[in-house]
């Protein structure tokens, strides 16, 4: 069935190009426990060997966590766990979470973030206290991700501006120089790509190095993603959704993230030194949705599909 659905969804893409194709090449995309549960089989949506985050909810039981960690290691794709630094009380907490991802399925890659709440339950109030540690090093993780704003955070800047996300992006930059792990940064979701662009040739500008993985909502209802993006603080791009609902001829129609993708893959194509590395899918509408995007504009196939 996976092989009939990927010829199908091939023969309908609309006008592929070369440079989305391969832009594409290497996606992840974010799950979490109860929606991964929805999956019968990844194998049968995702190419081999992509990268899984798992979202970490506040109040998501570690177990589940673990669980899910260990059933999508097991179907053979490279599990990123979240690792929220305000929903972890202390050290030993810490120490715990890492021993039983890598105890039970293997883990070691993780998303460093200060996560979705505002006050701490204990020790830790942002990535860099968790990365200061020194226990995903003494772990042997081989990948460290950190988030990314290219539309600012209010939560780091309250006042506006970039200033506090900035010095946050020189530390994370000085922590990849002593390091063995490879060091990345993945976005928030964004529905156009100019500001993320322009964002990522400002960092370059001030030194940073440090890829970037760019979020991006997978299909999914306009209705539903403008739900999304008020929650999460998606700022400039917003204003995507908003003409985009004004057009009666798109409303009732589902969004995808074609345009955004392919701006972002002409500019990579035209700036191959940009530190914008490649797309990382929040399947806002769907894992089965987004994934069946991604594959009828790449050129990967799904797992199964090679049997």
């Amino acid at each position: 069935m996976a092989i009939i659905d990927f010829r199908r969804a091939r023969a309908l893409r609309p006008d592929p190009t070369p440079r989305t194709e391969a832009f594409l090449d290497g996606f992840s995309i974010e799950v979490m426990p109860r929606t991964a549960e929805k999956v019968a089989d990844f194998r049968a949506l995702l190419p081999r060997g992509t990268r899984v985050y798992i979202a970490h909810i506040d109040g998501t039981p570690i177990d589940d966590m673990v669980a899910t960690a260990r059933r999508i290691a097991a179907e053979g794709f490279d599990v990123m766990p979240h690792f929220p630094a305000r929903s972890i009380p202390d050290r030993a907490t810490l120490a715990d979470w890492i021993a039983r991802y890598q105890g039970e399925a293997g883990v070691r890659q993780g998303l460093i973030l200060a996560g979705g709440i505002a006050t701490p339950r204990g020790d830790f109030d942002s990535a860099m206290a968790l990365l200061d540690t020194g226990l995903f090093d003494r772990a042997g993780f081989t990948h460290l991700h950190v988030a990314g704003h290219p539309e600012g955070n209010r939560d780091i800047d309250p006042g506006g501006g970039d200033a506090n996300v900035d010095a946050a992006l020189r530390w994370k930059q000085a922590f990849a120089a002593r390091t063995d792990a490879q060091m990345a940064i993945a976005t928030q979701f964004t529905f156009d790509a100019a500001p993320v662009i322009a964002w990522a040739d400002r960092l370059r500008a001030k030194g940073i190095a440090l890829p970037i993985h760019v979020g991006v909502a997978g299909p999914a209802k306009l209705q539903t993603l403008i739900k999304f993006a008020v929650a999460c603080g998606v700022g400039p791009s917003l204003k995507v959704l908003q003409k985009r609902a004004l057009d009666v001829t798109k409303l009732v129609m589902p969004y995808a993230p074609t345009d955004v993708v392919a701006a972002l893959a002409g500019h990579k194509a035209a700036d191959p030194s940009s530190l914008i590395a490649q797309v990382h899918l929040f399947p806002l509408g769907g894992i089965q949705a987004s994934a069946d995007w991604a594959l009828s504009h790449g050129r990967q196939a799904p797992a199964a599909a090679h049997g």
